[in-house]
């Protein structure tokens, strides 16, 4: 029996906004860059500010898709060494973002262990979070955060500053390619 937060019933909504807005961030901090840009802090408003709110839950959609692929890719990758994903990277995942209690409040760290357990464990973390209720703005940077940190925890296990963004670029094209051929 499938569980209702079974992937395939979950929207993956604009994974392109989404990872846009994470692969500027990994620019910025590779770049020696810790504080937002103002320029691409006023691009990024302008954007959030031009969307409704379906364009908005797209994008909150996008980033949990986001964190989706980035758990699935290192759990096939822990499961290659005979490791659990979760051991791993939820222990370290949640004390990086205590670290950072301005951009993530203590009260949201639950949430987003939880989506990442959720991805980590092949559930959708946009359906397992729906289940409690619509997205709070405290909780909106922290999922930027976790999907960051996610991507940089890849990026560093590849030894590669860039393949958790290419490795979803490729996957979008891939999709696209195939929906063409349909």
């Amino acid at each position: 029996m499938l569980s209702p937060c079974d992937p395939q019933y979950a929207p993956a909504g604009d994974v392109g906004a989404a990872l846009m807005m994470i692969d500027s961030r990994l620019r910025s901090i590779h770049e020696g860059r810790t504080e937002a840009d103002p320029e691409q802090q006023e691009l990024i408003e302008q954007f959030a500010a031009s969307l409704d709110s379906e364009g908005a839950n797209d994008v909150l959609d996008g980033a949990c898709t986001l964190i989706y692929m980035f758990m699935t890719w290192l759990r096939k990758a822990h499961e290659d060494h005979d490791k659990d994903v979760v051991a791993y990277v939820v222990p370290s995942l949640v004390a990086t973002m205590r670290m950072m209690p301005k951009s993530v409040p203590p009260e949201t760290i639950p949430t987003m262990a939880g989506l990442v357990v959720a991805a980590g464990t092949g559930m959708s973390p946009s359906l397992w979070r729906k289940q409690y209720g619509y997205w709070t703005k405290e909780e909106m940077t922290p999922l930027e955060v976790t999907a960051f940190l996610l991507a940089e925890h890849i990026n560093r296990v590849t030894d590669d500053p860039d393949f958790a963004t290419r490795m979803i670029s490729e996957a979008l094209v891939s999709a696209d390619e195939e929906a063409d051929e349909d």
